[in-house]
């Protein structure tokens, strides 16, 4: 089983993880009502998807 030598230190470690970024998501507009939506996804506020409504009407009334 390898073991290290000697202890790595915080520098190192740290210098190591400078890629580790996160990214904001990408959001872009809904061509039916013009409100933010992730891609690939159905629309949260009018329920369009590829140009169809995919949203049941009834799941807005609970």
């Amino acid at each position: 089983m390898a073991v290290p030598k000697q202890k790595s230190s915080k520098a190192r470690g740290r210098k190591r993880r400078t890629h580790y970024k996160t990214s904001a998501p990408t959001v872009t507009v809904c061509p039916e009502c013009q409100e933010p939506k992730l891609p690939h996804t159905a629309c949260s506020e009018c329920g369009a998807y590829k140009g169809r409504n995919v949203k049941d009407p009834a799941d807005d009334k609970e």
